[in-house]
């Protein structure tokens, strides 16, 4: 039996990359999992080897649950029906994997557009903010099991613990991410919601791929990094499994970082 048999996750921007990997890893453990994006498709440039093939699908192909909700990340309205759809499918939520999210390329904000600005922090930050109103609304309504009324798990990234040089809006939007987190761990605490961050580093996704084809760029990365090789969307998806279960009990209000040792010095 997996480590979160039974239990309902929605998890959004699930079609590429760290959300397809946490989506894909929640299932194998057992979840029924709703997979929600802009679109099914993955995105062009992923590492994934079954790319050509929806999330949701995969799931099934390998013997799992689940169900594929198209849904704007950062719209209320949409937001809000995704959240009620997992309850109307499978009767609860248990684990909330906020992880939609959007890189408009390397700038400083003297050249960062106004536009780039609102749409990063919309979809980075807004998202987030909008993903955890409507599970946690629904979580208070719940009982607990095994302790916990429902688990939060907000994608976040090294880029909101450290400034990374030229990406002034995602740092912006990333650091809202982290405190929000904290934020709403101290209130839903004493209702048994646990809320925790994953802060990924530079990993082998479809968002990172134009630095590691930039062979200064992709130096750049290795060189920064303590740990000899870059990590993979796999090591953030066992991650949100650590925090998505019971194993992580008493865990809230948590930075998990998976980068290397990036911010380590």
């Amino acid at each position: 039996m997996g480590k979160l048999q039974d239990k309902v996750a929605v998890v959004t921007g699930s079609s590429s990359g760290n959300g397809r990997a946490i989506a894909l890893a929640l299932a194998a453990e057992g979840a029924s999992v709703v997979c929600s994006d802009i679109r099914r498709e993955a995105r062009e440039g992923g590492y994934e080897g079954d790319i050509r093939t929806p999330t949701d699908d995969v799931i099934r192909a390998r013997g799992g649950k689940a169900e594929y909700v198209e849904a704007d990340a950062a719209d209320y309205a949409a937001v809000e029906n995704l959240v009620n759809a997992a309850v109307g499918s499978f009767g609860r939520l248990d684990v909330m994997v906020n992880n939609a999210g959007i890189f408009t390329g390397l700038h400083t904000i003297v050249d960062e557009t106004e536009d780039e600005y609102d749409r990063t922090m919309a979809v980075n930050g807004k998202s987030v903010w909008l993903g955890c109103k409507f599970a946690i609304r629904q979580m208070l309504t719940q009982e607990p099991v095994d302790g916990s009324r429902g688990r939060v798990v907000n994608i976040a990234s090294i880029g909101g613990l450290v400034g990374l040089a030229a990406e002034p809006a995602y740092c912006a939007a990333k650091g809202a991410v982290v405190n929000l987190t904290r934020q709403l761990a101290v209130d839903f605490a004493p209702e048994r919601i646990n809320v925790n961050a994953i802060c990924p580093g530079f990993l082998a996704t479809a968002m990172v791929r134009p630095f590691l084809d930039d062979p200064e760029l992709n130096e750049v990365l290795h060189s920064k990094s303590p740990w000899p090789e870059l990590g993979t969307a796999e090591d953030v998806a066992k991650a949100a499994v650590f925090l998505s279960c019971d194993d992580s009990r008493w865990a809230t209000g948590s930075m998990v970082t998976i980068d290397g040792g990036y911010t380590a010095p």
